[in-house]
C-alpha cells in the first residue's frame, strides 16, 4: 500500500493531490470534470482526504461510484502527524503530500463508503443540531429582554424554530422509515430504555458503524474510553478525550434517564455513586455502557429485551 496511494487536500473549488508513486503534484477543479480528472490520474490508486464539511462529499460519491478505494483521515491526526514528522508548512499541496505520507506509512484501513440514505440522514441530523443550538439561543434571549418589540419577535423566532424542528424530525422519520436497513436498527435501539427515536436518529447518523465494532471500539468511537495517565511513580486521573462529540452529546439525555428507569444500568450507576464516584462520572459511565450495549444488539440483530438464544 505505501505505493498506491494519492493524498488529496480539498477545499471548495481546488482539489490538490500528491502521487506517491512518482511523487508528483496536480491541482484539479472540484467539479464533476476535475473529480473525474483526478480519479483518471490517480490509475487505480486508493485516494486519501481530510473530510472538509459539504465539500468533500462529491468526490466520496464518485470515488464510490468508480469503485475507487478512500481513506478518510481526521484533519487533527494529519495535523499531529505533520508536528510528528516536523513539518511546519501550511499549504494545500503541503497538506495532499503529509495526507498520502501518513495514509502509506501508517497503513490506514480503506474508509467504506456510506449509502446516500445514511449520508441524507447526517445531513439533516447537522441541520438539527444548528436548529437546537439556534432554540438555545434564543431561550436564553428572551429571558434578558425587557423590551416588548424584542420579546415579541424572540417569541416568534421560537415558534418559527419549534416549526423547522418539527418538519426536520418529520423527514428524519420518514426517511429512517424507508430505508429497512435503518428501520430495523432503529427498532433495535429504542428498545433499549432510556433511547428514544431522536436519540436513535442521533445515533444512526453519528455512529454509522454500530453493530461492526469489537469489544470496547465504540467507546473509544464517541470518547467515553477512559485514558490512563501514568509517567514513572506518577499516576494521574484517567479521563476520557478526543472522540465524536455529537455521539457524547446524544447519549447524555438517554444515560440521565437510564439512571433512573433501565434497573440494569441503574445498578450500575447506584454501585459507582456508593463507591464514591461523582454523579458525572457515573453518568459518562452509563454512555460508555450504553454506547456498547446498542453495538452488541445492533451486531446481534435483537432488541434490548430479548433474551439470546
Amino acid at each position: 500500500m505505501p505505493h498506491s496511494i494519492v493524498g488529496v487536500d480539498i477545499s471548495k473549488d481546488w482539489l490538490d493531490a500528491h502521487r506517491r508513486s512518482d511523487g508528483k503534484d496536480r491541482r484539479f477543479a472540484n467539479t464533476r470534470t476535475g473529480r473525474r480528472a483526478l480519479i483518471g490520474w490517480s490509475d487505480g490508486a486508493c485516494i486519501a482526504f481530510e473530510p472538509s464539511g459539504p465539500y468533500h462529499r462529491a468526490l466520496e460519491r464518485h470515488l464510490a461510484a468508480a469503485g475507487v478505494g478512500a481513506v478518510k483521515i481526521n484533519p487533527l491526526s494529519v495535523r499531529r502527524f505533520a508536528e510528528a514528522v516536523g513539518c511546519r508548512a501550511k499549504t494545500d499541496a503541503v497538506d495532499a503530500r503529509l495526507i498520502a505520507a501518513m495514509a502509506a506509512q501508517l497503513e490506514l484501513p480503506l474508509t467504506p463508503p456510506l449509502p446516500e440514505t445514511t449520508q441524507d440522514l447526517k445531513a439533516l441530523q447537522i441541520a438539527r443540531q444548528a436548529l437546537v443550538k439556534d432554540r438555545t439561543a434564543a431561550k436564553a434571549r428572551a429571558q434578558s429582554h425587557e423590551c416588548a418589540f424584542l420579546k415579541r419577535q424572540t417569541a416568534a423566532r421560537l415558534r418559527h424554530v419549534e416549526a423547522q424542528l418539527a418538519a426536520l424530525d418529520a423527514r428524519i422519520a420518514a426517511l429512517i422509515a424507508g430505508d429497512e436497513h435503518l428501520a430495523r436498527r432503529r427498532d433495535i435501539l429504542v428498545s433499549i430504555p432510556g433511547v428514544s427515536a431522536v436519540t436513535a436518529a442521533a445515533l444512526l447518523a453519528e455512529a454509522p458503524e454500530l453493530g461492526t465494532l469489537e469489544g470496547k471500539a465504540a467507546a473509544s468511537l464517541a470518547g467515553l474510553a477512559p485514558m490512563t495517565r501514568q509517567s514513572g511513580k506518577w499516576n494521574g486521573r484517567a479521563m476520557i478525550r478526543g472522540g465524536r462529540a455529537h455521539l457524547r452529546h446524544a447519549l447524555y439525555m438517554p444515560a440521565l434517564v437510564t439512571a433512573r428507569f433501565n434497573p440494569d444500568l441503574k445498578a450500575v450507576y447506584q454501585r459507582l455513586i456508593r463507591a464514591g464516584k461523582p454523579p458525572k462520572v457515573a453518568l459518562t459511565a452509563l454512555m460508555r455502557k450504553l454506547l456498547i450495549l446498542a453495538n452488541a444488539l445492533v451486531r446481534d440483530d435483537r432488541s434490548w429485551n430479548q433474551k439470546p438464544a
